[in-house]
């Protein structure tokens, strides 16, 4: 039987309690990851963090196919879980599982053949290629384990339990801290004790979720099933929009690297990658905010329950919208602040990030609605509409503004590509969501 949690009609406290788990979940995810970056730059160097970035299109790669798998699988899984079929739902929950972990065998095996040429296509010199083959050589070995801790952490949500994700995040974010700190601290490792220590906290949460879906006796486990082209097609189309997002940041982390790197070296990469941790941090809330409301939404949407798909969508929309402007000034305050956790202040890398993150902040009083109203679309199981937004916010706009603001402004003009782009995407939010109200979906009458 599936929880009540779930199925409960929301008031705006207890939606933001519902969701609370995943958003700390996002949170404490994007800490970890910036730990990581914290523990190079202090150990390995700025040349260590410029290879990491370097390669992470790859690990970007990884999460494109295991969250659009995530995602728009349980947008499904929930809907049949509403429409009271819990067979179905647990056949292609583990049908979804099984895709995911065989996808990242596959990459890891290609990666692992071609890692020279690859880490030599994203922008790697002579000089940062040994820190690019020793970083993304460890951590691909871990991409089942990455691949299961991102398609658990959204699964949890859709099995009315986010606070395992919660509590499974916290012990994987310790864990890699404390590893941090032995394999480069004392052992000396250098970007491969990164690497391990990342990879060894993935497997806490994938290694656990196994054995819960396993054994569980709720609404969602392990059942045995049949490939069913047509599940994973869905699915895919559904989570086409977060696949897309995550392959367009791939391209556009390619694109600064190169862009900073014509303009201001190494040191101009190391700089845009702690900015980059940095927006991985304040949109994280928004992340988990709406991993968190979608299992909900798709619930109501497969239950037909449209008075409460209303109500949980405005309570949606007053959050992100409300919450913009504080993060954004919280941002402004702390830009000093995430420069010298990285680097020593008086440093070039010091000046480039503290400049840049003045300019950056201003991107998050528009990608809170951005990212919930592509999170929304999924969670209908519009994909098509949800990978416009995704695609247009994370590549068009992002992309067309690298080519064209450097050219101008420099330095500057790599800082206000992605503000421009966010800002531009709010528009196509407005006129998606619009015509949301005006559908069958919600009341006619509710306008944004």
């Amino acid at each position: 039987m599936l929880s009540n949690s779930i199925a409960q009609k929301f008031t705006p406290l207890t939606l933001i309690r519902f969701a609370l788990p995943s958003m700390v979940m996002m949170i404490f995810m994007s800490c970890y990851t910036i730990v990581d970056g914290i523990f190079i730059s202090r150990f390995v160097g700025s040349h260590g963090l410029s290879a990491v970035n370097l390669v992470y299109p790859v690990i970007n790669i990884l999460f494109a196919v295991g969250i659009m798998l995530a995602t728009g699988g349980s947008a499904f899984v929930a809907t049949e879980l509403g429409e009271g079929r819990p067979k179905d739902a647990q056949k292609h929950f583990s049908l979804l599982v099984f895709t995911s972990v065989l996808a990242s065998v596959i990459l890891l095996i290609v990666t692992l053949l071609f890692i020279d040429p690859i880490s030599l296509a994203l922008g790697a010199d002579q000089e940062l290629l040994p820190y690019c083959r020793a970083y993304l050589g460890v951590t691909i070995l871990f991409g089942p384990a990455c691949m299961l801790q991102t398609m658990f952490q959204s699964f949890f949500v859709t099995a009315g339990k986010p606070h395992y994700g919660l509590i499974l995040t916290i012990t994987a974010g310790i864990a890699n801290a404390v590893l941090d700190y032995v394999f480069m601290g004392v052992l000396g490792f250098g970007v491969e004790g990164a690497a391990l220590a990342t990879g060894l906290g993935q497997a806490v949460p994938a290694v656990f979720g196994l054995f819960y879906f396993g054994f569980s006796k709720g609404s969602l486990r392990f059942r045995r099933f049949r490939a069913e082209a047509k599940v994973l097609v869905q699915s895919c189309l559904n989570g086409s929009s977060e696949m897309v997002s995550n392959l367009s940041n791939a391209v556009v982390t390619y694109m600064f690297n190169i862009v900073m790197m014509r303009l201001a070296g190494a040191d101009g990469v190391a700089s845009i990658t702690i900015l980059l941790y940095a927006q991985f941090l304040f949109n994280s809330l928004y992340l988990g905010f709406s991993m968190g409301v979608a299992p909900v939404i798709s619930f109501q949407h497969g239950a037909g329950k449209k008075e409460e798909l209303k109500n949980t969508y405005h309570i949606s929309k007053l959050f992100t919208l409300g919450s913009a402007v504080g993060i954004t000034v919280l941002s402004l305050f702390m830009a000093d602040f995430v420069a010298k956790i990285f680097v020593e202040p008086g440093t070039a890398v010091y000046e480039l990030t503290r400049q840049g993150f003045r300019i950056f902040a201003f991107s998050f009083l528009f990608s809170g609605y951005n990212i919930y109203s592509s999170a929304l679309f999924t969670a209908l199981s519009d994909g098509k509409t949800s990978a416009i937004l995704s695609f247009s916010r994370t590549f068009v706009f992002i992309l067309l503004s690298l080519l064209l603001l450097p050219a101008v402004l420099g330095v500057t003009g790599a800082w206000l590509a992605i503000p421009l782009a966010e800002f531009a995407t709010i528009f196509l939010s407005m006129f998606y969501n619009r015509r949301l109200n005006k559908g069958p979906i919600l009341d006619p009458a509710t306008q944004i």
